[in-house]
């Protein structure tokens, strides 16, 4: 194994990510927890395995955790572990059955864990998302509109936004759900239109998550999901955040992603919309390579890996506190 003193790639390193790659808060809390103790996290490279990234998990450095989740009540035990962090948490709730969602728990259940951690965390730092949405026969526009509404009435009061976007037909998404089919810009239109007066009514905004502009003439939040005023509301602080380049899915975002510690492939969820795992078979198999106690989510360190250390430094600005 060679180590390498620093990694002056990116600059997102003081917002960490666990939901883009996989549900780490459902899936791999014991993991998590053994990171936040031992103060570090290795992250391999998806795309140059050799190539793997040291990330410090210190308060001193990390100003955000970013958690994203179909399930958050596995962590709820450990939050006190958690409070020397800024957090936010988008909580993923949609109405979709076992045959969509075979492993995602009792929706009602997750929406009580959602309240629960609300308290704790505050409806600054807890998002609602409602996607991918998809049109079928059994999953109509009216069903959708009618769905959000009973939802949105259960979760008002513990968080100020929902998210929405439209299921994207990537390859992997083609794979698992052949039958999936892009929404239509009338279905959208009638949708948008429908959730930004409904969760209006219950005192959230509405955000489209990279889905461009057509939907803010009904009112709809088009600015991103995770942008930069998203991370200081939940903070109460200034973020100077480096200038950096846009976000590159459908060119339309312009969130502050950060670093991702998750991996592809071990979602165990196993939705049939997932972009992030290619199919079941390999889930299972890293799942089953998942050591809690490794610095890594799957697996260990390997012959030959080239490990950085990356450059961190807070971002929040100590002499500004925020009134919103």
């Amino acid at each position: 194994m060679n180590r390498v003193n620093s990694d002056k790639r990116g600059d997102d390193k003081m917002i960490i990510q666990t939901g883009m790659r996989t549900d780490i808060p459902a899936f791999y809390s014991k993991w998590f927890l053994n990171r936040i103790k031992e103060g570090y996290v290795c992250v391999r490279n998806p795309y140059n395995p050799k190539q793997v990234t040291k990330y410090s998990l210190s308060p001193e450095v990390v100003d955000l955790i970013a958690f994203c989740t179909k399930n958050p009540l596995p962590m709820l035990p450990f939050l006190d572990e958690l409070k020397p962090y800024g957090q936010y948490w988008f909580v993923t709730i949609t109405p979709y059955g076992r045959d969509i969602e075979p492993n995602v728990p009792d929706k009602e259940t997750v929406m009580e864990g959602f309240k629960e951690l609300s308290d704790v965390v505050g409806a600054d730092s807890m998002g609602w998302r409602y996607d991918p949405i998809f049109i079928d026969k059994k999953h109509s526009v009216e069903w959708h509109i009618s769905e959000f509404g009973k939802m949105a009435e259960i979760l008002a009061g513990y968080t100020k936004t929902c998210v929405i976007s439209f299921i994207d037909i990537y390859k992997k998404v083609e794979r698992n759900f052949p039958e999936a089919k892009s929404v239509r810009a009338e279905d959208r239109a009638v949708i948008g239109k429908a959730f930004v007066k409904i969760a209006s009514k219950y005192g959230m905004v509405l955000k489209l998550c990279a889905e461009g502009e057509d939907l803010a003439k009904y009112g709809a939040d088009c600015s991103g999901c995770m942008t930069v005023h998203t991370f200081e509301t939940a903070l109460n602080s200034r973020l100077e955040v480096p200038k950096r380049k846009k976000n590159q899915r459908n060119g339309e975002c312009a969130c502050l992603l950060g670093t991702d510690i998750g991996a592809y492939d071990t979602c165990g969820h196993l939705c049939k919309y997932c972009y992030a795992n290619v199919n079941p078979v390999l889930v299972k198999e890293n799942m089953r390579k998942h050591n809690p106690d490794s610095p890594f989510l799957i697996g260990g360190y390997m012959p030959g890996d080239i490990v950085c250390e990356a450059i961190q430094k807070s971002w929040i600005d100590r002499q500004i506190r925020l009134e919103f």
